[in-house]
């Protein structure tokens, strides 16, 4: 008889779904006077109304998903930070042209690799824990836990930074696994590989941008 504590191919897939949408929640966590606990709690409230009866919907339009998802993250997202981050010494040796593109083809790819997780959000699963940050310095941590179907418990933690504006998220932990330095490795790889040039490129084809020229 099969093992009935295994995990199916199934099994795995929803759970890796629902962690998307728990990275997807992340993205859309954070705004411009809230605390570093209310930006998480009462992105989770924004994320539950603007998907309130349009899951379907959304599912058979990327493009509307793509516009929501934007919407709610471009004012709340430190793309060039996370960029900047994410290409480490790379974004030394870049040029200005190159920069602005990588942020732009960056962001775009990002949401769109990411934009299946909302269709997963669940806010009754999150449980956002009690700060023990200090918000005096330029970065802090948000911790969050999210409810598996299996009854399990998953640690996901939100990475900000403290501009003029307010807490801006950079970067999102789960399960100890940051998409910064996964994204950091595996940019590396390629751009050692062929070029950053190659890298803003297929970034861009990825989210449908036409580069300028």
């Amino acid at each position: 008889m099969p093992d009935p504590e295994a995990k199916t191919d199934m099994d795995v897939k929803r759970t890796l779904r629902q962690l998307t949408g728990a990275l997807v929640v992340a993205l859309l966590a954070a705004t411009a006077v809230a605390s570093p606990n209310a930006i998480i709690e009462e992105s989770v409230v924004l994320l539950a109304e603007k998907l309130n009866g349009r899951k379907a919907e959304l599912s058979a339009d990327r493009p509307s998903l793509y516009v929501l998802i934007d919407e709610i993250l471009l004012p709340r997202f430190d793309r060039e930070f996370a960029a900047q981050v994410v290409l480490a010494k790379h974004w030394r040796s870049a040029t200005k042209a190159q920069r602005k593109r990588f942020i732009e083809a960056f962001y775009q790819a990002l949401v769109r690799r990411y934009a299946d997780g909302i269709l997963e959000f669940d806010p009754d699963r999150i449980t956002v824990l009690p700060f023990r940050g200090d918000e005096s310095k330029p970065r802090t941590k948000v911790r969050t836990t999210v409810a598996m179907d299996d009854g399990s418990k998953v640690t996901v933690d939100y990475d900000l930074v403290k501009r003029e504006s307010g807490w801006l998220l950079f970067n999102v932990v789960i399960e100890g696994v940051s998409y910064v330095r996964n994204f950091r490795a595996e940019l590396d790889a390629e751009i050692r590989s062929t070029s950053l040039d190659a890298v803003i490129a297929r970034l861009e084809s990825e989210a449908d941008i036409i580069a300028d020229e």
